[in-house]
C-alpha cells in the first residue's frame, strides 16, 4: 500500500509540474499574466486526477502481477503433480517397477534405438508359496525376489513386473554372451535368498529364457521368443536359464 501511495504521488507531481509549464508556455506566448485561479486550477486538477487515477491503475497492476505469479506457482505444481501422477501410474505398486504396459512401451523404444536383449524371470513354484503361506508371505518373497533382481541389473536397463510372478528386462545393447550373464547373475542373486517364513526356511528360485532382438523382429516376435525359452527351462527343471542357445543352472 505504502508503495502505490509514493508511486501515485510521484505521478501526481509530474502532472502538477506538466499542467504549471503548460499555464507557463501559454502566458508566454499571450504575453499575459496568469492569475491566481490558473494556478489553482493548474495545481488542484492534476491532483484529483492523476494521484487517484494512478493509485488505481498501480493497485490493479499489483494485484494482475500477484494474480501472473500465483498461476505460475500453481502451473508449476500442476506440472510436479502429474509428473508424479504419471510416475505412479507407470509403475508396478508392489515393487516399485515398470507396470506391464509401460515396460512393453520402453522395450519398443529402447530396442529401436539400441538393439538388446529380452530377459522374461518367472518365481518357480510360487503358488505353493502361497498356498502354503498366505499371499501376505508370497508378497514378501516377490519383493525379494524383485530386489535381487535389481541388484543383479545393469544400470540403465529397463526392468518390470509383466505378471503375478513373472518379471521382464530389456537389456540395452547386450549380445548373447552377456544376456546369458546377467541372467546367470540374477538366477544366483535369487537363490541365495534367506527366506524363512515362520521359521521355515523356504528355497526360492527362478527360470529364466532370454532372447536377442533382430531387427526383422516385432515385439510379439521377440516376446514369443524368450517365451519358448523360459517354457524349455520350465521343462528341463526350474532354476535354470536358457539365452539363445545357452543354457546355465545351479550345480
Amino acid at each position: 500500500m505504502t508503495s502505490i501511495v509514493m508511486r501515485s504521488a510521484a505521478v501526481a507531481g509530474v502532472a502538477v509540474l506538466v499542467s504549471l509549464g503548460v499555464i507557463l508556455a501559454i502566458g508566454f506566448l499571450a504575453n499575459d499574466l496568469i492569475g491566481l485561479d490558473s494556478w489553482i486550477i493548474g495545481t488542484v486538477c492534476p491532483l484529483l486526477i492523476a494521484g487517484p487515477t494512478s493509485a488505481y491503475m498501480f493497485a490493479q497492476g499489483d494485484r494482475l502481477k500477484a494474480a501472473h505469479r500465483e498461476l505460475a506457482r500453481t502451473h508449476a505444481q500442476l506440472a510436479v503433480a502429474h509428473r508424479r501422477l504419471s510416475h505412479k501410474a507407470s509403475r508396478d505398486d508392489m515393487t516399485g517397477m515398470l507396470n506391464r504396459e509401460s515396460f512393453f512401451t520402453a522395450m519398443e523404444n529402447a530396442k529401436e534405438r539400441t538393439g538388446g536383449a529380452l530377459l522374461i524371470i518367472d518365481a518357480d513354484h510360487f503358488k505353493a508359496i502361497n498356498d502354503s503361506y498366505g499371499h501376505l508371505t508370497g508378497d514378501e518373497a516377490l519383493l525379494l525376489i524383485a530386489g535381487a533382481i535389481k541388484r543383479a541389473m545393469r544400470s540403465g536397463d529397463v526392468l518390470g513386473r509383466i505378471g503375478g510372478e513373472e518379471f521382464a528386462a530389456f537389456l540395452h545393447g547386450a549380445d548373447e554372451r552377456e544376456a546369458a550373464r546377467i541372467a546367470e547373475r540374477i538366477r544366483t542373486e535369487v537363490e541365495l535368498i534367506l527366506f524363512r517364513p515362520l521359521e521355515r526356511t523356504v528355497r526360492l528360485t527362478v527360470s529364466i529364457g532370454g532372447a536377442l532382438f533382430q531387427e526383422t523382429m516385432t515385439l510379439p516376435d521377440l516376446m514369443r521368443s524368450a517365451d519358448l525359452r523360459l517354457y524349455e527351462a520350465k521343462r528341463r527343471g526350474r532354476n535354470l536359464v536358457i539365452v539363445g542357445n545357452a543354457v546355465s543352472r545351479a550345480a
